[in-house]
């Protein structure tokens, strides 16, 4: 079985975590130097931001950026902003230099962990999910966490993180987008999907019998939930 079919990630997701331009507001603090330049670089910088103008946005930022070099507002409105433009190299380094300077910065390390992932550096995204679960216990962080240290074969770290999911009564609640065979998509429980996912890691570890019950309480929970159904048919 395909690793993909335990995927249940596309750029944007149901999980609540939006990075998209409508979401994001203009910085409040001003350098009293620059006073005047930096509200009218922020007035063109939100008009640019509404008209869809994104390279008149980015200058702006970068203008802001140099005349406030201690306001990380900006670069992380800069991340944000290229990664909505799904240029992901930009993103990632925009966000890991201002993760050098607050590595708690959650929307840096939103950009850096998805940017990372788009472009297949899963072991250098891996830490930045963790973090960003650590810091904010953000579900969909811990799902993606185990998915990465799954895909990496970490085993044990994986199963780890995935018994925690599903422990949290939360899980039940969020729900998660997986592709169906005739091209649309359905919506499962994060359990589900957390529980889908066990019996992949079991699975790949040559224990059909777990593997096979976690199918089971995955199928239990969304009965509908077609990967698992293939997974299951897999182990016939």
């Amino acid at each position: 079985m395909s690793k993909l079919k335990g995927l249940a990630i596309v750029l944007f997701f149901v999980s609540g975590v939006v990075m998209g331009q409508e979401t994001i507001q203009a910085p409040t603090r001003i350098d009293s130097s620059g006073n005047q330049k930096n509200q009218a670089d922020q007035r063109i910088y939100q008009r640019a931001m509404r008209f869809n103008d994104p390279m008149v946005a980015k200058s702006k930022l970068y203008e802001l950026m140099d005349r406030n070099p201690e306001n990380l507002r900006y670069p992380e409105l800069l991340a944000s902003l290229y990664f909505d433009l799904e240029q992901f190299s930009s993103a990632a380094l925009v966000a890991m230099d201002v993760l050098k300077k607050n590595d708690k910065s959650i929307p840096a390390l939103k950009v850096a962990a998805y940017s990372l992932e788009q472009l297949g550096a899963l072991d250098r995204a891996l830490p930045h999910f963790e973090s960003l679960h650590l810091l904010s216990g953000d579900l969909f962080s811990l799902y993606k966490t185990s998915y990465l240290q799954y895909s990496l074969k970490k085993y044990d770290e994986a199963l780890n993180s995935v018994n925690m999911l599903i422990k949290n009564s939360k899980s039940e609640e969020q729900m998660l987008s997986f592709p169906k065979k005739d091209n649309s998509s359905q919506e499962v429980s994060m359990k589900a999907a957390a529980l889908n996912l066990k019996g992949m890691i079991y699975k790949e570890q040559g224990s059909n019998t777990e593997a096979r019950t976690a199918f089971e309480a995955a199928l239990a929970n969304s009965p509908d939930f077609e990967i698992v159904q293939d997974n299951l048919k897999e182990l016939n």
